[in-house]
């Protein structure tokens, strides 16, 4: 096992801070104001700030010159133009506000555009997924892989779903039309960062979304690619985490789904 470095050792320590204080708002939702950022399909409460504020302190107290990107407060900016934390505080608010248990902390460090640590934090399950770039990806310090599973047929993908106010409705539908005839399971968990995990650790072969945050998957892109897979856009393009969409695989399954993932328009 390779040890996590500092650097490391306080984003696991800052979520998970968040990540057991969230524990004991999720014992007691019925207690949380409920608020919405975008229409009703985009909840938030007191948790979801209280668990960014919790994140940020920490981490800024350790590099107080990089700058921070959170789904709650937004992008303050840092001294170090180099550096930014991109944290979602708790991404899976909506299974988190219906008691499902299947949400996270997620928090990826930027550096001159390329995302070089992340760590992703599941505190229902106990579960946390780290990885720095060239160093490997680990759950609870276990080295992890991605899938072996060979073709569609085999595979078990997840997917974001386009739900109420969402973009690329039809692009989905087509998807699904093309996907669903042809795999093993598809599967829609309500957290990108747990889907992305779950690729990075064998248990799903894919993850994509076509209208997700840069906080949701700035963390997995290198916990994925650490553990052996690759992570693009929808298109096949290098990921850029403020694009918009995310493909996150194996290898053998890439160029496959791009094909099945092509926009509905083409040709």
């Amino acid at each position: 096992m390779t040890e996590p470095s500092p650097l490391l050792q306080t984003m696991i320590r800052a979520a998970r801070a968040a990540g057991d204080r969230l524990k004991q708002d999720f014992a007691e939702i019925a207690t949380l104001e409920i608020q919405h950022k975008n229409g009703p399909a985009d909840p938030f409460t007191i948790a979801d700030v209280r668990a960014e504020q919790t994140v940020k302190s920490i981490l800024s107290e350790a590099y107080p010159d990089y700058g921070f990107l959170g789904e709650e407060g937004g992008l303050v900016e840092g001294a170090d133009p180099a550096n930014t934390w991109i944290c979602d505080p708790l991404d899976g608010t909506a299974n988190f506000l219906i008691g499902l248990p299947i949400w996270a902390v997620n928090i990826g460090l930027q550096c001159d555009g390329e995302i070089v640590a992340g760590v992703t934090y599941v505190p229902m399950q106990g579960e946390l997924f780290r990885a720095e770039a060239g160093k490997g990806a680990y759950l609870n310090d276990v080295r992890i892989h991605v899938s072996e599973r060979q073709g569609l047929e085999q595979a078990i993908l997840s997917v974001g779903v386009p739900f109420m106010g969402k973009l690329r409705q039809e692009q989905f539908h087509a998807e699904m039309q093309r996907l669903t005839p042809k795999v093993g399971g598809v599967r829609r968990l309500g957290a990108g960062a747990v889907d992305m995990a779950y690729v990075a650790c064998g248990r799903f072969d894919a993850y994509w979304e076509q209208s997700v945050s840069a906080w949701d998957m700035a963390a997995g892109a290198v916990i994925v690619r650490e553990a052996g897979g690759v992570v693009t856009d929808t298109l096949g393009r290098d990921l850029d985490v403020q694009n918009g969409t995310v493909l996150a695989t194996t290898p053998q399954l890439l160029d496959t789904l791009l094909h099945e993932l092509r926009p509905v328009d083409a040709i």
